[in-house]
C-alpha cells in the first residue's frame, strides 16, 4: 500500500503537468476530488473561488495576498479563456495600461464578451472581475500579452471614454508617446466615421506637442468630408512637450510621473543644507550610526539580527562554512553583505560630497552596491555566481503590494532613464525621495532592492547635505502604504513627509535606536 508521501507525490506530479501546460487556474474538473483535497490539506492548492484553484508554496503563509497578486493576471487569463474561449477582450482602458507596462493589479478587472452575464465575481484580497455582454473589436484591433487578449494599442485610444484622460493624464500620455504616425490612427477613425474622437486624438496628440500628428489626423478627417475639430480632453497641460515618439512609454510613464511628482515633494520636504564643509565629519558620523542602520534596514526586509550579530559580521568574527547548517546563516550572510555593501556606498558618498552630481554617481556606483550585498550569498553557496550579472532576467513580485514591477526587458529601457531623471534634478529632496521610490518602483534585482533603494537614497540626501538617515523599523508599516500609495495612485505625499520627518529628526540629534 502507497506511503502517504507516495501519495502526495503521485498528486504532485499531476498538478505539476497542469503547470507544464501553462495552468494557473485549475478547475475542479482538472483533479479528482483525492487529488485536489490532499494537495490542499498540504499547502500545494489554494481555492480562489468555489470550482477554482491556485498552485501555491507549502510554506506560504496563510491569507497572505502575495501570491496572489503575483497569479492574478495569469489566473484571469486561464478563467477567461475557459468561460469564453476565444470570445473575449479586457477593456480598452486596461488594454491601454497594460500595452505601457503597467501591470498593477486593479481592484476590478473589466472583461468585455458576447457570452458575458454582466455580473461581478468576487475575488481574493479585495479584487473582483466584471463580465460586460458586449461585442468584441474587430480581429485586427485585437491583441494578446502575455495569454490577456486586448485591445491593441491604437484601438484602446479610439475606443477609451473621454473620462480616461482626464482621470489616467499620466497613463494616456504614455501610451500617445508611443504613436509614431498618425496613420496608425487614421484607418480606424475614417472607417468608423468617428469624428469626434479624431477631434479628441488631436487635442490630446497637440496637448503633449506631437503637433504633427494632430495635424495630420484634423487634415485627413476633413478630407474624407468629416468635420472634426480639435478638442483638449486633459484637464492640464502637459508637464512637458514629447518631440517624437518614445521607445518605451513605460519611460515616458515615468518621466511623467517624476514630473508630477517633484512638486509635492518640494512642499515637503526641508531645504537643502548644501554640501557639508567636513566631508570627513560627514564619513565619520555614517560610519558611526552603521550598526544602527543595518539593524533596522535588515529588520525591515524580514532578516533576524540583533546588535551581536552586526558587530561580529562587521568585525570579521564569522565563519559561514562553519555555521551551514545553522537556521541562521541566511540572517549571517545578509548582514555581513550590509557591511561590505555599506563600505562600498561610503566611497560612493566621497565622491558626492566633493559636489559631484550624484546621479552620476550612483550610476556608476550602484552596480558594486548590489555585488558587495549578495557576495557573501554567492560564496557561501546559497545563490549562483549569475545572480551577481546584473539586472534581473526573471520577472518579480512585491511582497504585499498590487504593484507589479515591469517585465525584465522594459529594467533596460527604465534604469538608465531613473539615473537620467537623478542626474537632470536639481533639487536634492526630490532625487533622495523619488530616487528611492522609483528604484524599488521598477525593482530591477531578483534581491535587495529595498536595501539597495535606501543606499541610493542616502547618497542623494548627502547631495543635499542632508544627514544619513535611517527608516526606523517601527515604522515599516507606514513605509510601505506610503509606498503603495504612490505606485498605485500616483500619491507620493506620504512617502515624501514621512522622510522629511526622519531627515528633520536626524538633523535635532535623534537618531533612531533599537
Amino acid at each position: 500500500m502507497p506511503s502517504p508521501s507516495e501519495k502526495l507525490a503521485t498528486s504532485l506530479e499531476l498538478l505539476q503537468e497542469l503547470q507544464r501546460q501553462g495552468r494557473t487556474a485549475i478547475r475542479t474538473s482538472d483533479l479528482s476530488r483525492v487529488h485536489r483535497e490532499r494537495l490542499r490539506n498540504n499547502g500545494f492548492l489554494q481555492e480562489v473561488m468555489k470550482g477554482w484553484y491556485m498552485p501555491m508554496r507549502p510554506d506560504q503563509v496563510s491569507g497572505e495576498s502575495t501570491a496572489w497578486f503575483a497569479s492574478f493576471w495569469a489566473f484571469c487569463a486561464d478563467y477567461f479563456r475557459d468561460r469564453f474561449g476565444d470570445d473575449w477582450c479586457l477593456s480598452p482602458e486596461q488594454s491601454l495600461s497594460l500595452h505601457i507596462g503597467n501591470r498593477t493589479v486593479p481592484r476590478q478587472l473589466i472583461v468585455r464578451s458576447p457570452k458575458g452575464l454582466n455580473n461581478v465575481t468576487h475575488l481574493p484580497h479585495d479584487t473582483s472581475v466584471l463580465d460586460y455582454k458586449l461585442a468584441l473589436p474587430t480581429a485586427p484591433d485585437i491583441d494578446e500579452l502575455d495569454g490577456l487578449k486586448v485591445y491593441t494599442l491604437p484601438a484602446a485610444l479610439t475606443a477609451i471614454a473621454p473620462a480616461f484622460f482626464r482621470n489616467n493624464p499620466i497613463d494616456t500620455r504614455a501610451a500617445l508617446t508611443a504613436i509614431s504616425d498618425a496613420s496608425e490612427l487614421l484607418n480606424r477613425l475614417l472607417a468608423g466615421g468617428h469624428t469626434v474622437v479624431a477631434g479628441r486624438l488631436a487635442g490630446a496628440f497637440a496637448n503633449i506637442g506631437r503637433e504633427r500628428i494632430a495635424d495630420q489626423i484634423l487634415k485627413t478627417m476633413r478630407s474624407a468630408g468629416f468635420d472634426s475639430r480639435q478638442e483638449d480632453p486633459f484637464a492640464m497641460p502637459s508637464p512637458f512637450s514629447f518631440n517624437r515618439s518614445e521607445r518605451s512609454p513605460y519611460v515616458s510613464r515615468m518621466r511623467l510621473m517624476w514630473h508630477t511628482m517633484r512638486g509635492p515633494v518640494i512642499q515637503s520636504f526641508p531645504n537643502s543644507l548644501g554640501l557639508p564643509k567636513q566631508a570627513d565629519a560627514y564619513l565619520t558620523q555614517v560610519q558611526e550610526i552603521y550598526t544602527t542602520d543595518a539593524y533596522h534596514s535588515l529588520s525591515i526586509e524580514g532578516f533576524i539580527v540583533s546588535k551581536d550579530l552586526i558587530d561580529k559580521v562587521r568585525q570579521g568574527n564569522w565563519n559561514p562554512d562553519a555555521d551551514k547548517a545553522d537556521r541562521n546563516q541566511r540572517d549571517t550572510l545578509a548582514a555581513r553583505g550590509y557591511w561590505q555593501s555599506y563600505q562600498a556606498v561610503r566611497k560612493s558618498l566621497a565622491r558626492a560630497l566633493t559636489g559631484e552630481n550624484a546621479g552620476i554617481v550612483a550610476d556608476d556606483d550602484h552596480a558594486e552596491w548590489y555585488r558587495e550585498l549578495l557576495a557573501p550569498s554567492v560564496s557561501a553557496g546559497l545563490l549562483r555566481p549569475v545572480d551577481l550579472a546584473g539586472y534581473r532576467n526573471d520577472q518579480v513580485f512585491i511582497r504585499h503590494s498590487m504593484h507589479v514591477p515591469p517585465d525584465k526587458a522594459v529594467v533596460r529601457d527604465a534604469m538608465p532613464a531613473l539615473f537620467e531623471l537623478l542626474r537632470d534634478e536639481q533639487e536634492p529632496g526630490v532625487r533622495a525621495v523619488l530616487g528611492h521610490f522609483f528604484f524599488v518602483y521598477i525593482h530591477p534585482y531578483m534581491d535587495g532592492n529595498g536595501r539597495i533603494g535606501r543606499f541610493l537614497m542616502n547618497v542623494m540626501l548627502a547631495s543635499g547635505g542632508y544627514p544619513w538617515t535611517v527608516i526606523p523599523l517601527d515604522r515599516r508599516n507606514e513605509y510601505m502604504k506610503a509606498f503603495e500609495s504612490a505606485s498605485l495612485q500616483n500619491n507620493i505625499e506620504p512617502w515624501a513627509k514621512l522622510l522629511a520627518q526622519l531627515v528633520d529628526k536626524t538633523i535635532a540629534g535623534q537618531p533612531e535606536g533599537f
